[in-house]
């Protein structure tokens, strides 16, 4: 289950408590102290998981403890230390305080590990208390409790380019065709709910492709499946706008383009200024390619025109993704 947005309450597990005790040997009559302290409790740490895509792990569970110190023990031992929780997340995980919302931790570099909450120390055994004047203290201390505190997690996908349209423009289809990922692909709306992650190899780069469900008029308003899944698109350094034209309508092609413009805009300035590729999709469909000429004119913008179904310009795409990337020109299509 893809999941972008949790809820938990995680708490540190608390100290052990010390030990009052004394010697008992043969031939020593009068043992001095000998109790031990108790072990310090678990922390709580997050670990960026590069094997994990998705907060689906935490569905059917909300409160996570660590490990309690085990108390001190005769002959000074010392408890025994309380096992740290680690709750794996995915790379690009954004730790917020669940009651104030302010962020405490980014976890965008991945294998990254954070200690939220330090266990509880453990209470000192009768054996620290003894001193000249009192040589058979009968006093220890009782482990700390461990810290709790609720916790909102939120998923921001790490990829280097987003691929973002209105529903059907061809985004799953582009994806599946540079990449191994195999996004759901069918002739109606909204055939992509979920974000999708592909690897593509362009040279010697690989460069992570991420598929958002597409937009629609009125997507910040919450109409379609909204733009709550806009957030997995703002780490990337590139957008591909991709535009079906299969129609040959150029002012629908046009009025495309304004459509998810706006919701970019609606969402997030800086979003809306990331650097761009409009990409006019389904080239096979159109009686000739020389007709997109005509189409992308419309747009006013540099504009390439590409067919994922057969393959037709594709190279001259991840070319211009990888010139882009580099922060070279070349996003004009030959």
């Amino acid at each position: 289950m893809f999941k972008d947005e949790v809820l938990i309450h995680v708490r540190s597990g608390d100290g052990g408590g010390g030990l009052v005790s004394f010697r008992r040997e043969k031939y020593v009559p009068k043992g001095g102290p000998d109790g031990g302290d108790g072990g310090d409790g678990g922390d709580v740490v997050f670990h960026a998981a590069t094997e994990l895509a998705s907060l689906g792990r935490f569905h059917d569970r909300q409160k996570f403890r660590a490990g309690n110190g085990q108390p001190g023990g005769p002959s000074r031992r010392t408890g025994k230390n309380g096992k740290n929780l680690v709750l794996e997340v995915p790379p690009g995980a954004i730790l917020k305080d669940g009651e104030r919302g302010h962020v405490l931790k980014d976890m965008n570099s991945p294998g990254e590990r954070f200690a939220l909450l330090k266990g509880g120390r453990g209470g000192r055994g009768n054996a620290r208390f003894a001193t000249s004047t009192n040589r058979t203290p009968r006093e220890s201390e009782q482990g700390r409790p461990g810290l709790e505190r609720w916790i909102r997690i939120e998923l921001k996908m790490i990829a280097h380019v987003g691929i973002i349209g209105l529903p059907n423009a061809g985004k799953s289809t582009l994806l599946s065709r540079i990449s191994k990922a195999r996004p759901r692909i069918a002739d109606y709306p909204f055939t992509t709910l979920t974000p999708q992650l592909g690897i593509v190899e362009i040279g010697l780069d690989r460069v992570i492709f991420a598929d958002i469900p597409g937009l629609i008029e009125g997507a910040h308003l919450g109409q379609g499946l909204g733009d709550r899944f806009l957030r997995h698109i703002e780490r990337t350094r590139l957008l591909l706008h991709l535009i079906d034209c299969q129609t040959g309508d150029a002012s629908a092609v046009a009025a495309a383009y304004e459509v998810v413009r706006k919701e970019l805009a609606s969402y997030s300035p800086q979003l809306a200024e990331k650097s761009e590729i409009v990409v006019l999709t389904k080239l096979d469909l159109l009686p000739s390619p020389s007709d997109a000429e005509e189409l992308a004119g419309e747009i006013k913008v540099p504009v390439l025109c590409v067919s994922s179904h057969s393959g037709l310009r594709i190279n001259n795409l991840l070319g211009s993704v990888s010139a882009a990337l580099e922060g070279e020109e070349g996003l004009i299509d030959s």
